[in-house]
């Protein structure tokens, strides 16, 4: 059997990466072929992939394509009009407002990515959201079929030597916060700053917030924290920008608590990272951040930031409450990796296989062109209203 995977980008380190590099060894250790499919990848990963137009060479009526649906993507289009059975992975679209005034182009590419999503309710013989979160979501947005695919990252990159380059000038006696992921407005990471603020003002002045993740293409986002950090004449918070595996390791590994203020995740797997790597988790309960955290961490509902501060100092402060919190976060982990991930996806192809299939998608040539069309139209009524003002009333 064929089965392969289709997506918009292979990043490196990144969590959708990681789940379709592991999707493959599943399929091949299965016997079936399987090839990965993109319009680009990172550097490092180009040889592990072929170009999305290769896949209309490729296709066949008795394949299965695993498509990766982030944002709307000529490889996403290509693999509708193509005759190949389908199922969908969705790992969620950021809500656009978090983005307007901060990437305009994003914000308008994520009001375009939930819009043309769904247009495979009726495309796709199943799909799956990599959360229960996730899986709700696509419920809302018409699929009939869905299904949980569970995240079970693969921890092998965090079990490397550290590359201390960056972090050792961290390893010292003051206390570090740390948060990782993407400099991005959903992360909400001008509220870290802010707690940050609190906790250093009221309670420890020696410590310091250490914010890893890539910045490239939010670089209006990036500013206005520094503006902030600024205004709040607040020192030792330091960005570090994208990291190597081996550097990532070392600032866990510095780390006295990893806190997290995001407001929208689909299931956040820097999260569970640091339960592997044994930092106490504090975290602010939205979207899929408590399933994540499966009742390990401390979670808070109000992001006041003297409260938050107080909660930063009561597990700083106390080992034994520390080292509690640690032994819950690693049976979540163990939790974590006893779902079975290969037996869950493998089910999932072989009730995907013996179900009748979905209609052959019905494509007229300039189908994608109608439908970019209206899409457009849609976005004026909604955000430029007026301009519908100067056409005739309606007889």
């Amino acid at each position: 059997m064929r089965i392969h995977q289709v997506l918009a980008t292979l990043g490196y380190g990144d969590a959708i990466g990681h789940e379709v590099l592991g999707i493959q060894r599943v399929l091949r250790a299965a016997g079936h072929d399987s090839e990965i499919f993109v319009e680009t990848a990172d550097s490092r990963l180009e040889a592990l992939t072929r170009d999305y137009r290769e896949l209309v060479d490729f296709s066949d009526a008795d394949n299965l394509l695993l498509h990766h649906f982030s944002l709307g993507s000529k490889a996403s289009r290509t693999a509708y009009a193509l005759p190949d059975r389908m199922a969908l992975i969705y790992h969620n679209i950021t809500p656009p407002e978090y983005f307007i005034g901060v990437h305009r182009a994003l914000a308008r590419q994520c009001f375009r990515g939930r819009r043309e999503l769904r247009a495979y309710s009726e495309r796709c013989d199943l799909a799956m959201g990599d959360s229960e979160f996730n899986r709700q979501d696509l419920t809302m947005l018409g699929f009939r079929r869905t299904a949980v695919l569970p995240v079970v990252p693969d921890f092998s990159h965090l079990d490397r030597l550290p590359n201390r380059t960056l972090s050792a000038q961290f390893d010292d006696e003051w206390t570090n916060v740390l948060f990782v992921g993407r400099v991005i407005a959903n992360k909400k990471i001008e509220d870290v700053i802010r707690f940050f603020h609190a906790y250093q003002s009221m309670f420890n002045p020696r410590s310091r917030l250490l914010i890893v993740g890539a910045q490239s293409g939010f670089e209006r986002y990036l500013a206005s924290l520094n503006q902030l950090i600024a205004e709040l004449e607040l020192p030792h918070v330091h960005f570090t920008g994208h990291v190597s595996d081996e550097e990532l390791v070392g600032f866990y590994e510095v780390a006295d608590l990893f806190l997290c203020a995001s407001e929208h995740e689909g299931f956040c797997v820097p999260l569970v990272e640091a339960f592997y790597m044994q930092v106490p988790v504090l975290a602010f309960a939205a979207t899929a951040v408590p399933a994540t955290m499966d009742g390990a961490g401390v979670l808070f509902e109000t992001k006041e930031p003297l409260h938050v501060a107080a909660l930063m100092d009561a597990i700083i402060s106390n080992v034994d409450l520390q080292d509690a919190i640690v032994d819950g976060q690693l049976a979540a982990v163990e939790r974590l990796r006893a779902k079975d991930f290969s037996g869950t996806l493998l089910g999932f192809v072989e009730d995907i296989l013996s179900a009748p299939r979905s209609p052959a998608p019905r494509v007229a040539y300039d189908f994608w062109h109608q439908f970019d069309a209206a899409q457009a139209l849609e976005e004026l009524r909604l955000y430029r209203p007026s301009i519908y003002k100067a056409l005739p009333e309606a007889p």
